[in-house]
């Protein structure tokens, strides 16, 4: 996950959430050290900006496992180079170390 510049908690507004005990026990596992509200904080910031397009994930050729070929459905962009692949244009779709499926040009993983 990405890091975020942290905030002081007293700049930040209180909210009620209310949560299976369960999960957030699990939350609690996850967090380790950084503590389970800083997760969530970070789980939120980061969905914010996948949807509001902001978010541009920072991989390596060393963070893709395996690559399954495919046809652009709509504009995508590399993820390791940033360049345009457009619709209907075929591209291959990139498992990342985390479990992911990321857009790939077909020349962004070929070795030189």
């Amino acid at each position: 996950m990405r890091t975020l510049p942290r905030t002081s908690t007293t700049e930040m507004e209180v909210t009620s959430i209310r949560l299976e005990r369960t999960l957030k026990e699990k939350l609690k596992e996850l967090a380790g050290n950084q503590g389970y509200q800083a997760l969530i904080r970070d789980i939120l910031w980061n969905y914010v900006q996948q949807k509001s397009g902001d978010y541009r994930p920072q991989f390596s050729k060393t963070d893709i496992r395996a690559t399954i070929e495919a046809s652009a459905k709509k504009d995508e962009s590399c993820v390791l180079t940033g360049k345009l692949i457009p619709e209907n244009e075929l591209m291959l779709l990139g498992l990342t170390i985390h479990g992911d499926l990321v857009p790939l040009s077909m020349e962004s993983v070929t070795s030189h």
